[in-house]
């Protein structure tokens, strides 16, 4: 039987060769390059597993482990992860629109700024900050 993998990385590099690896060992693999990507297609169902990336900014980390074992008691995430969390949902809902951002989030664009080099949330946003940078 064929294990069915979704895949979900964000370094186009890395995911490749890691799709390349698990193909080689015959398994059916999907690449998801975003969470939102990700999320779309667990919705279509068929999968027996999913690869996931931790660093993705997207990422409710919590949440995925809730998913996972729903009868552990959940314990709460730092300040910090919270923080990164609903800063990168918004640059998300903004498409990377860090003016729009900073607004939506009642902060300064330069302390927004701050943030997005503090948690690492650059990755997968160059393109989309041109547009509102």
């Amino acid at each position: 039987m064929t294990i069915q993998l979704l895949l979900l990385e964000l370094d186009p590099e890395r995911r490749h060769q890691l799709a390349e690896v698990l193909r080689a060992t015959g398994a059916r693999v999907q690449e998801a390059e975003g969470a939102r990507s990700a999320a779309e297609s667990l919705q279509g169902g068929g999968f027996d597993a999913a690869l996931v990336s931790l660093g993705v900014p997207q990422l409710d980390v919590a949440a995925l482990a809730a998913a996972i074992c729903p009868s552990a008691p959940g314990s709460p995430v730092s300040l910090d992860a919270a923080e990164r969390l609903h800063i990168a949902r918004t640059l998300e809902h903004t498409a990377g629109n860090r003016r729009q951002a900073a607004l939506i989030l009642g902060i300064s664009r330069s302390t927004l700024l701050h943030k997005i080099r503090k948690y690492g949330l650059d990755v997968g946003q160059a393109g989309a900050r041109r547009s509102g940078a």
